[in-house]
């Protein structure tokens, strides 16, 4: 194995190391007490070490919210169809969604970012950016749909928050705030269809 190689391996070894770490402090701890310290000491690598892979905590926690929805997807985000059906369009990425909704892990860190917000309110408008980032693939699939017509409303963006307000209003807040235990295969379905054929409703 080459020199160049083996560094790849063990530098992707290592931020392996740090995310790992980093998740189980958030989650025991939660983000103010959380230090890269600690995080550096559970992951068995030097404090410079974590500091080369992430600038800051904040930017740590974004690059585990954006892995956790990376791990929960198993292919590329379906693109508008402007010759199928929008109904079945719809569902495919409702599902993709709902599948990030439903993993643990993701909630866990959704906890912590929601109490250290509400000590820090810029802090939270950092974090619900962060966390709106992934959520951009409905709003380019309706802003999409309404340019060619099949959806008509004048502001997609407004449409497609209301679209996701309807799936996290079972499939998050619940789960977040409340103890809620997490979807079935059934539930997430029965939720999938009842949010599209709301918004196709009022949209299409």
């Amino acid at each position: 194995m080459d020199p160049c190689t083996l560094y790849r391996r063990l530098t992707d070894r290592k931020r392996a190391a740090i995310i790992g770490a980093a998740i189980e402090e958030f989650r025991a701890a939660g983000f103010e007490a959380t230090s890269m310290d600690r995080i550096a000491a559970r992951a068995s690598v030097s404090k410079r070490t974590v500091y080369n892979h992430f600038p800051s905590k904040e930017a740590l926690f974004a690059a585990i919210l954006h892995e956790l929805w990376d791990e929960s997807q198993t292919s590329q985000a379906p693109a508008y169809r402007a010759d199928e059906p929008l109904r079945p369009q719809l569902l495919e990425l409702l599902m993709r969604k709902l599948r990030l909704l439903n993993d643990e892990a993701f909630l866990s860190l959704a906890r912590v970012a929601i109490a250290a917000g509400i000590h820090s309110p810029e802090r939270a408008r950092d974090m619900v950016a962060r966390l709106g980032e992934r959520e951009e693939d409905l709003t380019v699939w309706v802003r999409a749909a309404a340019a060619d017509g099949r959806l008509k409303t004048a502001d997609p963006v407004f449409a497609a928050l209301q679209l996701q307000g309807l799936v996290k209003g079972f499939a998050f807040w619940p789960q977040v705030t409340m103890g809620q235990p997490p979807l079935s295969n059934s539930e997430q379905k029965k939720i999938a269809e009842s949010a599209a054929d709301m918004f196709l409703a009022r949209y299409a």
